[in-house]
């Protein structure tokens, strides 16, 4: 089976889903943040193993406090992953925190703050050329 292929595709989107479910109502760990989401699964065309990027909205904390509780909640996860699918192998899943949404925030609020100061910039020299009219 390729990487790619249209078999290991709806693979990854089952895992994906049903990841979601589980961190969302089945995992009872307190360290895992309310807002915790599978944002990307990719399983190995052997089956044996899949990586998991996770996102957590909040602190540094928080992420890593549901990293070590998603981590530690691994083979429970493998073992309703192995009821649920049904799959030739269940994979060793390793979770991997995702940056993106935290980056694409920050990249937001620094253009804002770029066309704040433009918007500033301009103001000023729209008064400047109006002080030089009237005189």
């Amino acid at each position: 089976m390729r990487k790619n292929s249209v078999k290991n595709t709806r693979i990854n989107g089952e895992v994906q889903r049903v990841l979601a479910e589980m961190i969302r109502g089945e995992i009872k760990d307190p360290r895992i943040a309310p807002m915790t989401s599978v944002v990307a699964v990719e399983v190995a065309p052997d089956l044996k193993t899949c990586k998991a990027w996770i996102s957590v909205l909040g602190d540094e904390k928080a992420q890593t406090d549901t990293l070590a509780g998603l981590e530690s909640a691994e083979g429970y996860i493998r073992g309703q992953l192995a009821r649920t699918i049904n799959l030739r192998n269940t994979p060793q899943i390793q979770f991997i925190m995702d940056q993106s949404i935290a980056y694409g925030v920050n990249m937001s609020k620094r253009i804002e703050e770029v066309l704040a100061s433009d918007r500033k910039a301009a103001g000023m020299n729209m008064r400047n050329e109006d002080e030089e009219d009237q005189q």
